[in-house]
């Protein structure tokens, strides 16, 4: 039998705090062992920025920078909406 806020939870996709504290704990373990800082961080989603932008046209209000784990294989994953293709000027 599901309670109302499991109920609530499934209808507005909120995940229960178990699991954003699990998520934020993976996350964390991950930082560790990969040894980055939020500088290095911000230091690398600066110079993807900055090469992405040489080629689009992105909004840089929505972008998103994660690193995911999977198994043995660590990801780095950047997110951003493209606006429009930069065009070369010959």
């Amino acid at each position: 039998m599901l309670s109302i806020s499991r109920l609530l939870r499934r209808f507005t996709g909120q995940k229960a705090s178990k699991d954003t504290a699990k998520k934020r704990l993976q996350f964390s373990l991950i930082y560790d062992k990969l040894d980055l800082n939020d500088t290095t961080l911000t230091d690398l989603q600066k110079d993807i920025v900055a090469v992405i932008s040489n080629y689009f046209e992105i909004n840089k209000d929505s972008l998103e920078l994660k690193v995911k784990r999977d198994d043995d294989v660590t990801a780095l994953v950047f997110n951003t909406p493209i606006l429009q293709l930069k065009r070369k000027r010959a």
